[in-house]
């Protein structure tokens, strides 16, 4: 009862990490893999989750044993390392916040049938209240209420599963025949899946700031195993959830022959629509809910990483890191956010889906080179040897990195070739 109440205690950063995780690449990409390619999709779900975990533990590890954060300890490794950051921050940070929340507009006006409302004005409105939000509540508000959010989604979740399976398969097409996996746009969906799956490796940062904040408010600094713990839990849930989707894609859409939007709005809205045709039309409030609270939690935790990401950086850079780590500052950065981010999806809303594939690819091709950063930083002389990874993680560190690196090639080549 002990460990539950200091896990209890603890609880935050892991749990902010499965929030952000449970975007698009949950709601969309893994019911999308189970709807047009079936149980198969598992594997690459599982490897990814598995590949890509000590990249993740070790932005808790090295901030938990040193007290920095995992960009501190980029500096720490040499000036290059830091501004390779920073340039790849920069160009996801304006497209992938204005896409979520583009996304997130778009599924409540189209989830709750809003009419005479346009895209941008919700949007707008949807940057105004997360970002009062993070400036009022701070850390602790976002902690406390994410506990909320998710703890419903995931019961919603279990529930909505159970329904699904309990009503059993979809009935068949008559000539259906299996979604080759294997031709381009097969391979390309399966790097998308295992790229953004359970997210994108530079956000392992976002967990070591989320911890340092987390001490804030308590005062005091768990044990490194209690860290360790605590994000495990996020992390686990995280993959857990991602098969609940897959489940949900497989059992409802799988050989129906039905046509998926590529347009992820439209997606999730053809999801919530199938859903009450397969358990009923009583389930639409209760299955809408849970997808915008999805992707509003992402929005939520996305907005506040990468004001907290920014102030960081630029107070490397510029030798100032304490100075910019206050109140003001970040109320600043998180508007600064907003505006820019607005902007970007006031202005190319038409192209917005080539400015998020200008940031899935620089994100793809950059994964194995940040794992590899933070691997350097596990084992560099700031960690004694006794808090370093064991063998085995080590190990899988780097499988992590020939993995990622091997798709993130393979996706370099298809996509300019």
């Amino acid at each position: 009862m002990s460990n539950f109440k200091t896990l209890l205690r603890n609880l935050g950063p892991g749990l902010l990490f499965a929030s952000m995780a449970i975007g698009t690449s949950h709601l969309v990409l893994s019911t999308k893999a189970g709807a047009q390619y079936g149980w198969i999709m598992i594997i690459p779900i599982v490897l990814a989750n598995v590949f890509k975990y000590p990249f993740f533990e070790f932005g808790v590890r090295y901030t938990n044993v040193t007290n920095k954060t995992l960009i501190e300890g980029y500096r720490n490794r040499g000036k290059g390392y830091l501004w390779f950051y920073a340039i790849i921050t920069s160009i996801t940070t304006f497209t992938i916040l204005a896409a979520l929340y583009t996304v997130t507009a778009g599924l409540f006006i189209n989830l709750f049938k809003i009419s005479n409302v346009s895209l941008s004005t919700v949007a707008l409105g949807l940057f105004i209240f997360i970002s009062a939000l993070l400036i009022v509540g701070k850390y602790r508000f976002l902690e406390i209420s994410l506990k909320y959010v998710v703890s419903i989604l995931f019961v919603a979740l279990i529930v909505t599963t159970a329904l699904v399976i309990f009503r059993g398969q979809a009935t068949q097409a008559a000539g259906f025949t299996p979604t080759p996996i294997f031709n381009e746009a097969g391979i390309l969906f399966l790097i998308g899946l295992m790229g953004w799956m359970p997210t994108t490796v530079e956000a392992s940062s976002w967990v070591s700031l989320w911890s340092i904040e987390k001490w804030k408010t308590q005062k005091q600094k768990p044990a490194l195993s209690e860290s360790l713990q605590e994000f495990n839990v996020g992390y686990i849930m995280t993959g857990i959830l991602a098969i609940f989707f897959l489940t949900i894609g497989c059992m409802t859409l799988y050989g129906t022959n039905t046509i998926l939007s590529s347009k992820s709005v439209a997606f999730a809205n053809q999801i919530v629509e199938l859903f009450t045709t397969h358990i009923g039309s009583w389930a639409y409030i209760f299955i809408a809910v849970s997808a915008f609270a999805t992707m509003f939690s992402t929005c939520m935790t996305a907005h506040d990483a990468t004001a907290r990401v920014s102030l960081d950086i630029i107070g490397l850079l510029f030798k100032k890191p304490k100075d910019l780590k206050n109140k003001t500052n970040f109320a600043i950065a998180v508007l600064v956010l907003a505006i820019v981010n607005f902007i970007v999806a006031a202005a190319f809303g038409a192209n917005m889906l080539q400015l998020v594939a200008l940031a899935t690819f620089v994100s793809f091709v950059v994964a194995p080179i940040i794992g590899f950063m933070n691997l350097k930083n596990v084992l560099s002389n700031e960690l004694p040897d006794e808090k370093k990874p064991r063998k085995w993680l080590q190990i899988l560190a780097y499988f992590g990195i020939l993995f990622l690196g091997f798709f993130s090639i393979y996706y370099f080549i298809l996509v300019l070739f």
